[in-house]
């Protein structure tokens, strides 16, 4: 009987993604065949019935492979996938990355395999110790630095989903990143679910702009760095520093801000204040003047009344917010939020849709700032790059993907910038 090689679905976050490809080579060094493996996410209920409608469809497309689901929405509630009928292996976040459980996979393997493997994420105090070399495009590769995290904001199930903050030590990072940069990337991006916690498990606890001045100074043919989703009121001096004198650290943050109402950010239990966060967005664009922030929203959170909603929809400017991602309020069960009174789900969905508008407005303004303009623009295939502001750039000319091309910005069409290579 012919075999065929796992098939792998991701859904959520780029962590996950990156954890599949370190799935892919496990099971490929185990030798598992004839599986599907759907890698979930459940940071809303929407995402947790995405998963359930991708384990149906896939099960109706390879009706003859195990159907393993892990990822976060497999750790916070197994029994709701153990409970599928077109499900036969449910295995939690730590599992997912041992060698161990993927060597029980094989089709010789002879013994138990408990049809739910999940333990208590809780406990675990050090990171998966498999990295990828090169999991992105060919110009950019992701490395995982950090994983879990120590909050516990109100709307929130990833802790449960990802335990507690753990760090990969610097020495680890820099010897991958020097790997990567080895086999010619040009652009490494630095992710973890709470990234700004970075260090505070390692010995001296260094704080996230030491990891970042290390790898500039230790890998100085490294082109482009770029950090993933921070959390403002953490960012420390370093990493201030860096902002403010290092040019190949990409002048893009993406920040974790979701409101821009005080009474909501305490009862989401935040860590920062509506003033917090444009003191922050003033400092960081004084030191790099060109710098582009990247924000999460959360439209109708529990009580959130008009008022409170143009204090998040106003943030935006006072921020000089360009690049949103608006989340409608979704309740996850187990959440405090998810016991607090309700915002109308009509309400919540128009709320969405006028912070959405005014995203878009803010990259309309954003991209034509920037016709006329010289950019480095990385390749990411042979028609479309992007800026060091993680602009899309769209080329009248095929360029060589992977390399970085001096662009002369000459227009904007569908969200995009257009360019032509100088010289």
């Amino acid at each position: 009987m012919d075999r065929k090689a796992p098939v792998f679905s991701t859904l959520g976050c780029r962590l996950n993604a990156y954890e599949t490809e370190a799935m892919k080579e496990l099971a490929a060094a185990a030798g598992v065949e004839d599986a599907v493996v759907v890698n979930t996410c459940a940071v809303t209920a929407e995402a947790v019935r995405k998963a359930r409608q991708e384990i149906r469809k896939l099960r109706r497309q390879h009706p003859g492979a195990r159907m393993i689901v892990t990822g976060c929405a497999a750790q916070t509630e197994p029994e709701t996938f153990s409970g599928m009928d077109e499900v036969d292996l449910v295995i939690g976040n730590t599992e997912k990355m041992t060698t161990a459980t993927w060597r029980r996979l094989q089709p010789d393997f002879v013994g138990d395999t408990e049809p739910v493997q999940v333990d208590d994420i809780m406990s675990v105090t050090e990171t998966a110790g498999h990295l990828i070399d090169g999991f992105g495009t060919r110009s950019r590769a992701y490395v995982q630095v950090q994983n879990g995290c120590d909050h516990r904001c109100t709307f929130c199930i990833i802790p449960y989903g990802r335990g507690n903050s753990r760090s990969v030590p610097a020495g680890t990072v820099v010897d991958q990143i020097k790997r990567l940069v080895g086999r010619g990337y040009n652009e490494l991006v630095l992710t973890g679910v709470d990234l700004t916690s970075w260090g505070a498990d390692l010995p001296g606890e260094p704080k996230l702009g030491n990891l970042v001045l290390r790898i500039l100074k230790l890998v100085p043919d490294l082109p482009r760095l770029r950090i993933s989703s921070i959390d403002s009121i953490e960012v420390d001096p370093d990493l201030m520093q860096a902002i403010a004198t290092e040019p190949r650290l990409m002048p893009h943050l993406h920040l974790s801000l979701q409101a821009g109402d005080d009474m909501i950010l305490k009862r989401m239990k935040r860590r920062h204040l509506r003033g917090d966060a444009i003191a922050f967005c003033q400092e960081a664009r004084r030191l790099r003047p060109d710098i582009t922030f990247g924000a999460d929203i959360i439209a109708g959170f529990p009580t959130e009344t008009p008022e409170m909603f143009e204090n998040s929809l106003s943030l935006v400017d006072e921020c000089d917010l360009t690049w949103l991602h608006v989340f409608p309020y979704s309740a996850r069960e187990g959440t405090p939020a998810a016991r607090m009174p309700a915002v109308p789900a009509p309400v919540i969905r128009n709320r969405a849709a006028r912070l959405r508008a005014v995203g878009e407005a803010a990259v309309a303004r954003h991209l034509a700032a920037h016709v006329g303009q010289m950019h480095p623009v990385l390749m990411e295939s042979p028609g479309m790059g992007r800026t060091p502001h993680f602009a899309e750039v769209d080329f009248t000319e095929p360029q060589p993907e992977g390399t970085i091309v001096m662009a002369r910005i000459t227009g904007v069409s569908s969200n995009r910038l257009t360019a032509s290579a100088a010289g």
